[in-house]
């Protein structure tokens, strides 16, 4: 099959699925109903996790181009400052919160996807699909039909995949209805902080919010607040969910600056509307994130609140996860069962999403967290685990290092010949397969030996570096931690083996490194 994986869906979801396809050289095809690209910002934060993700697949740069910093957020009640929190991560994290439309996601997304051979079929949608042991056959929009391997549903709150697939939805919506404005100011509150505002009657009920998030531009914000009476939020659609955008009446500027005139701390007058509309919010999550060969992402898995910027980029992250899984399988290489770890692993992490951003909807952001620091961890999706996946060699849960399940951290200062400057680990992981990562001093012969049967093991589909506090001979590739940065970060104290996993968690660790324990972790991945 020249199209081995269906994408449904041009969002940043369909798009990141489809460009960690096409890395790995799977042929795959996406469409998307609508004959345009979107022009709305309906996702405007990303987490120094997606960052992470968009460094690997080869958009970092172009992102950090196009975005703002998010350096924190100021709290008003009744006109008075009560609050502010300053969004500044521990030294050991790349990259902050940035801020960008996700029209400009997208169009970043789909300039990748082109450099590596891909392109977006426009104004074909998916009418059903069937599936069978071997492959599924989809049925197209224009009467036509694909037979593909494997089907990838990033189609939406209203997914045509989630609901042939017969997956429940389970949730509830928000009674509140609101509607969003796309302005510049010209207040003097400090740029690059979200402007979260609320007022309480003197009966003590809120009557009145507005959520100011900033977009590059002069001063220019995405606002949120709740629906004036005379603009009606859109009622749940013929699948009975109430998540998404009014086709009906939209907001002028006219009603956006009534609400700046009852709750901005200062006078301020609004300008340059770019895109206005009124909404509905729901959370729901499916009972199961895929079913044979067809699999569900982002919105069509799970929808929640806006509160924390983490829908857009739990979905990016479920893209990957799926992708990376859905290439070794498409090449012959996979496990049986692998890509049915994309629901043990993935739908865990979307319910203590939806649990969360409801939390954080009706209480604030962070509620119940011990700690500030674990709270921005949180939001940053920088604690996301994996210990109880299938795939995941067994954790010390007494240990304070890192542990297999968890984000593999970056580490600075390393060198290697032939490069005059210090190496970052996460340069080591920029391409597509696993990465073995050993670390000895003094004589490398064993790890040369362990090193050829896990690359027999993972049938060539692994990176392998060879660490070393100093200069060390080797046949493998060596990476010098002089200053002892890696071991620092890793908790090494001795002959090591670290196996990182294409999505750039760690699966496995073991010291002394013995090439039985490496090699068994790798069949758990690899047929």
């Amino acid at each position: 099959m020249d199209v081995e994986v269906l994408v449904a869906g041009a969002g940043p979801i369909g798009l990141t699925a489809a460009i960690e396809l096409r890395r790995r050289g799977i042929g795959c095809r996406v469409i998307d109903p609508l004959t345009e690209p979107p022009q709305y910002a309906k996702a405007v934060g990303i987490q120094p996790r997606t960052l992470e993700v968009f460094e690997n697949i080869g958009v970092l740069h172009a992102v950090l181009d196009a975005a703002i910093m998010m350096r924190g957020q100021i709290m008003f009640q009744n006109g008075s400052e009560v609050g502010r929190i300053e969004l500044s991560l521990p030294a050991d994290v790349p990259y902050g919160f940035a801020m960008l439309p996700q029209y400009e996601t997208e169009r970043i997304l789909r300039e990748r996807l082109a450099e590596l051979g891909g392109t977006v079929e426009r104004g074909v949608a998916l009418a059903g699909f069937t599936q069978d042991d071997d492959a599924v056959t989809a049925t197209l929009s224009d009467g036509t039909s694909q037979r593909v391997q494997y089907l990838i549903g990033g189609d939406g709150a209203h997914s045509v995949v989630r609901k042939q697939l017969g997956l429940t939805f389970e949730g509830d919506a928000f009674a509140e209805g609101y509607m969003l404005g796309d302005v510049e100011v010209d207040w003097s509150l400090p740029s690059g902080y979200g402007i979260r505002i609320s007022h309480t009657a003197d009966d003590g009920s809120q009557d009145g919010i507005l959520v100011a998030i900033p977009l590059p531009g002069r001063r220019r914000y995405r606002m949120s607040m709740l629906v004036p009476p005379e603009l009606s939020a859109p009622d749940a659609g013929a699948d009975g969910i109430a998540h998404g955008f009014s086709g009906g009446a939209t907001p002028e500027l006219r009603h956006i600056q009534a609400v700046l005139d009852q709750l901005s701390p200062e006078p301020t007058t609004a300008s340059n509307l770019r895109w206005s509309s009124v909404f509905r919010i729901s959370h729901r999550i499916v009972d199961a994130y895929g079913r044979g060969r067809v699999f569900v992402a982002g919105d069509a898995a799970h929808i929640h609140p806006p509160t924390g910027a983490q829908g857009m980029n739990t979905g990016i992250q479920d893209a990957q996860n799926i992708a990376w899984k859905v290439a070794l399988a498409v090449r012959g290489v996979a496990s049986p069962g692998l890509t049915d770890t994309y629901d043990a692993e993935r739908r865990p992490v979307g319910e203590e999403v939806v649990g969360r951003t409801v939390r954080s909807a009706r209480e604030g952001i962070g509620a119940g967290e011990t700690s500030v620091e674990t709270a921005m961890r949180r939001q940053a999706q920088l604690l996301i685990s994996y210990a109880d996946s299938p795939l995941i060699s067994e954790a010390d849960a007494s240990a304070t290092t890192v542990q297999p399940g968890e984000r593999a951290p970056d580490a600075r200062g390393l060198t290697r010949d032939m490069v005059a400057y210090p190496v970052r680990l996460f340069e080591l992981f920029g391409g597509v397969n696993h990465t073995l990562l050993l670390y000895a001093d003094g004589s490398p012969d064993e790890m040369e030996d362990l090193a050829d049967a896990a690359t027999a093991a993972a049938h060539g589909l692994v990176d392998v570096y060879l660490l070393s506090s100093g200069p060390v001979e080797s046949v493998l590739t060596v990476v010098v931690d002089a200053d002892g940065e890696f071991a620092k970060a890793y908790g090494i104290d001795g002959p090591s083996a670290l196996v990182i996993r294409p999505d750039g968690y760690l699966g496995h660790r073991e010291s002394p490194a013995t090439v039985e324990g490496v090699v068994a972790h790798l069949k758990k991945t690899f047929a």
